[in-house]
This record gives C-alpha cells, structure tokens and sequence, in this order.
C-alpha cells in the first residue's frame, strides 16, 4: 500500500503535519481575510497578504476533519473557494482534508496510451441504485471483462443538492459529498485502476452553477466582456486572470496528483473564452504534460468542443494548443440522420452517404464547408489529424439527454439497429465512447435533473428546458428537471441482463456483441486506433460503406450496410483472401442469419443483410 505524500504549496487548505495546516486564498476584494475554524473551540486566524490580493497564513491546532470558513473584512463568511470537501453541501462550511491520508494500491500503475483507450462515460449518480462512488466501484470489473480500458464519470465538483447532472459545480475541487466526498471518489479510482481501468473525470472550466457559489466575492473570477449559454464568463483574459488561470490549473493538477485521475475532459471548450497571446488551454496542456513527464505516467486533456477546430489537438509548435484528444460528434450526426431521416436542428447539415465516408475518412464533415445550421462556412479539415486525437460515441449523455423524449436508441430501435450502429463506431478509427447501459441496450431516458434549493431558480430552470427541447421536440415536452421522479427515472436498471425472457435474452446478446467487438478492436492490428493505410469506399446502390484498414501484421475489411434491403456487393480490389470474424446478422448475436461466405476474396460477390456490420480479417490478421 502507498500513500500520496505532497506538500506543495497551493490554494486552499494544505494539512502539513497532523495539527498545522497552510491557508492560501485568492481574495483582491478584501483588505483584511481571516480564517474561522469551527467547532467547539471556535477560533479566528487573520492570514497575512504575501502578495496583492493573495492571503497565506499556516494555522497550528487545524487537524484534518476540522471545519472552516473564511471572513472577509470582518463581515461576509464564505466557505473556501478551493476547498476539497463540502460534507454539508454548498452552502456549508469547507473541510481540511489531507490527501496523505488516502489509502493507495496503484504504485505500479502507468496508465493507458490514448490509442487503447475504449471510454465508458457514466453519472455517478443513476449508474447505481446507491449512487455512490463506492457502488460504481463495484461494477468497474464487469467493464474491465467487457472491454472497456477508461471510465469517464460526468462531473462530480459539488453541486447543490443531491440530483444533479453534474454541469452545475461550484466548488471546483470537492468531490460531491452525497456520491461519497474525497475519501470515497478517491477509492472509485484506485478501483478502477485495479482492474486495469483508466480514469477521465469530467471537469466545467467554462462557468460555475447558479446556486451556491462564493467565488464572487473573493476576486474577479467572472468577466461581463463575454456570455456562455450556461451563466457568466470565467475570466481567462481579463485583470486578474493570471490568478483564475492558476485557480483552474491547480484544479487539474489537484484531480491528477491527489486523486491519481488520469485525464480530463475538459467540457465545452468553445465557452472558454480567451483572446490572450497565450492561450489557457494551451497552458493547461503544457501543464499536463509537464506532470505526465513528472509522474511517469499517461496523463492527458480531452476536450469537448463544438468548433470543428483541429489547433484544439494541434501541436503548439504549429499553431494548436496542444490538447491531446477532443470528442468529435460529426460521426454521430452523419449515422444518425443518414439512418433515420432526421434533419431537425444541427442535423440540418447531414444525411448523405457521402456524409459518413468523409466522417470516417477525416474525422469532421463539417470541414469548412457552408453549414445550414449556422449560416455560414464552418470548421476546417481534419484529415491530418490522428486518430487516436478523435473520441466518437453511437450515444453520450448529450445526444441521449437532447433527444426528444430523452431517449436512449435501444428505447425505439430495433436490435438490427443497434448492432449497426455499435460496429460503427467500434470498427471505427477513433476512439470510442460507450455511454452507461448502452452495451446491454437500456432503455431508461436520461432527461437533465436538478435539486436547486430557490423556487425561482428552480422555475427559471423549467423555463430554460423548455426552450432548450423546442427546436427537436414538437411538443415540448420536457419532464420537470427538479421532480425526484424525473432523476430516478434515469436510473439503470441492469437487472434485465438476469431476466428468463426476450427482453433479457436481447440485453445478453447485445453485451456479448459489444463483448465481441471490443475484442477484435483490441486484438486485430488493422482495427487500431489509426487512419494510417485506411481506404473508405462507398457503394450507393447498397447503401454500404466499407473500410480497407492494413497494419504491419494483416489487414481488414469492415462493411456497414445501412439499406432496408438485402443488396449484392462486390468486393473490391485490395482485399485478399480474408476470413469471415464478425457478422452481426449471425444467429449468435440475435440476428436473422448470415448470408456471408466464411472467406473472401477482390472479385466476389457478396449478399449483405440489411442493417448489418461485419469484418473479414486478412491472412496474418488475428480475430
């Protein structure tokens, strides 16, 4: 057993021995900040100002445990706004925590290479019906045997209340109290490490929820020069960002040393706003990077970003930030629209096959041509970028939660459907996402849930819903986010997977072929993270896309048939003699049967069932 040992000077409290304990806080908008420790021997502290705005003072008699706020002028008392634990919620006192204390297995553990990373994104919350980090920890084993290698928990920084998808953080570095707090999101990871599991924690740089929050009354930490969709501004550029920016890199630097997570992602981008010389994402990459090398280990910076920007990934020696991967939805646009028809909001801008052979080619579709949705020339090619730097999902708590009705696709979508739809984003040359229950095809909504506790807030919230569904629901219908019911409603329920009848045979099957799939992707060289030697060709008539992957040690031919019809296909040129290792029409995975040969060859003629993945593996390939 190890634990971490680290006393580095930073924001916040940091225990140094087990009565003395270093305050740091950032307050420019107080002359005077005293430290109050709560208890039975209430006790009061001014912390001297080192620098301009920044207040430092080492406290004896502060054991870990003990509770405290800050007084600011002698009047407004506010709990830390770099506190680690909130066991009271947000509007609570903070708690001294000494990271030294968390009990560690994982001294031989390195991580995993961004190109063998399979993600599995989950909310803590409705994964269990516990909702704790400690009944998470418990199925971490059942992911590790299905395939998956990174588990992606939605944000978990305090949030009001107990229900919450997580968005509305306002204590950045405290682990939500009711999943378990620091103690508890600490022992999840060193779970999930233990089964040779990555963990990539879901973090909100580009704003702070609307309840709770004390960051205000420090210092400008919010800017009026710019608006997000979801409240003010983070100051990234502004007078006084040098210590936001230093705020929100030891954030991620706390996430990855103190609780040994292993990457970030970093959500919406596109709502940080920053037009300074130096970008701050630029600096939080070169500070991952920097602790990675520190470390030994993989560490990396993930992003989610709308923008269809390839400097998101790109080196900062050529024009990027330096971020080492970021979700990329435009695959998921082409499948979906190409396979049902929809063409409401942002979908507007797909639907061809012609779409999904350049999703799979490129990465993005919107490449810098016009786009319907936004009027206007959009994005730039992402040909040149890795693979590996691109995270794609058939379903993620957007797509699902955003959806009329806040279904999943297993909820209206046959077992066909999804079949397809799983090989085409585990075949693909990305890095794939699973969203929690998705490999065994729950049906459980995932509608946005809230517990505010100010009635207005609340109904503002309602209000705001509503508005969000109009553009994709024709009746807008929208279940109250702050209804208990609507919260339990998106609970998993994997009892299914247990059940003697159709319902349960289906879900068996269904994990069997994710099952499957994950072990080819892992076991065949051709199927790696990699565009390298891929060739994408399209066959309008059948309505089928097929991918030629070649590595060193063999090769590939995948084939996704999206037709309603049976339809003949020529195997083109290119391929050699390869062996049949995955037909989703099989009878082993639910289907109607196979009509493909055992082996194939350039030339031959095959039938495709409609709505089927398959893959034939070349000599020298292993399935």
């Amino acid at each position: 057993m190890t634990t971490m040992a680290s006393t580095t000077a930073r924001l916040g409290a940091t225990p140094l021995s087990h009565d003395r304990c270093r305050f740091e806080v950032w307050a420019p908008y107080a002359d005077r900040l005293e430290v109050r420790l709560l208890g039975e021997d209430d006790r009061s502290f001014d912390l001297p100002a080192r620098l301009p705005g920044l207040f430092v003072g080492t406290v004896e008699s502060a054991p870990p445990g003990i509770s405290y706020v800050y007084r600011l002028d002698g009047r407004e008392e506010h709990a830390d706004p770099a506190s680690l634990s909130q066991p009271a919620g947000v509007h609570g006192p903070s708690r001294v925590v000494d990271a030294r204390d968390f009990v560690w297995h994982d001294e031989a553990w390195r991580g995993v290479r961004l190109a063998d990373m399979v993600i599995y994104e989950l909310h803590i919350g409705t994964f269990t019906t516990a909702g704790t980090f400690a009944a998470a920890a418990e199925q971490m084993p059942r992911l590790r045997e299905l395939g998956v290698t990174a588990v992606e928990p939605m944000p978990i920084a305090q949030f009001p209340g107990v229900r919450n998808w997580g968005y509305d953080g306002v204590f950045p570095f405290a682990a939500q109290d009711s999943y378990g707090g620091p103690e508890g999101f600490a022992a999840f990871v060193d779970a999930c490490h233990a089964t040779g599991m990555a963990v990539v924690l879901d973090v909100v740089y580009n704003h702070m929820g609307p309840e709770g929050g004390v960051h205000g009354a420090f210092g400008p930490y919010f800017t009026d020069a710019y608006r997000t969709p979801w409240g003010q501004a983070v100051n990234f550029d502004g007078p006084g960002s040098d210590q936001v920016r230093r705020y929100f890199i030891e954030n991620a630097q706390s996430w990855l040393e103190r609780f040994h997570v292993d990457a970030l992602r970093l959500d919406a981008i596109h709502g940080i706003y920053d037009r300074s010389a130096d970008p701050f994402l630029q600096e939080l990459a070169s500070a991952v990077d920097a602790l990675a090398a520190g470390q030994g280990r993989h560490l990396f910076a993930i992003a989610e970003s709308a923008l269809n920007d390839p400097r998101v990934v790109r080196d900062p020696d050529h024009g990027g930030f330096g971020i080492h991967a970021q979700w990329s939805d435009d695959l998921h646009h082409s499948l979906h629209s190409y396979l049902t028809g929809d063409r409401d909001g942002y979908y507007v801008d797909y639907g061809s096959l012609t779409d999904v052979g350049t999703a799979y080619r490129e990465g993005f579709v919107l490449n810098g041509r016009y786009s319907r949705f936004h009027d206007r020339h959009y994005g730039a090619s992402s040909q040149g970028v890795p693979a590996k730097r691109l995270v794609v999902s058939a379903q993620n708590h957007d797509q699902v939660g955003n959806r009329r009705g806040s279904k999943r696709l297993a909820a209206d979508s046959s077992i066909e459907d999804l079949k397809l739809m799983a090989g085409a984003i585990m075949l693909s040359p990305y890095i794939p996402l699973i969203f929690m229950g998705e490999e065994y095809g729950e049906t459980a909504p995932f509608p946005y849930f809230v517990s505010h506790s100010d009635p207005d807030l609340v109904e503002a919230v309602r209000r705001g819903r509503r508005r969000e569904l109009a553009a994709t629901d024709g009746d807008i219908h929208c279940p109250d986010p702050s209804d208990e019911a609507t919260f339990l409603s998106a609970r998993l329920d994997r009892s299914v997977l247990e059940e003697e009848s159709a319902e349960g045979e289906r879900a068996r099957l269904l994990e069997g072929y994710y099952r499957h799939l994950l072990d080819l992707r892992r076991t065949l060289p051709a199927l790696h993270a990699t565009k390298d030697g891929m060739v994408v060709l399209l066959d309008e008539p059948a309505q089928a896309a097929m991918l030629l992957r070649r590595a060193s040690e063999g090769a590939a031919f995948v084939i996704f048939a999206f037709g309603r019809q049976t339809h003949d296909l020529r195997v083109p040129a290119g391929v050699g003699h390869s062996t049949l290792c995955l037909d989703s029409a099989a009878p082993d995975w639910g289907g109607p049967g196979s009509t493909l040969p055992p082996a194939c060859v350039a030339g031959d003629i095959l039938t495709l069932n409609p709505r089927s993945a398959a893959v034939y593996a070349a000599s020298g390939g292993r399935a």
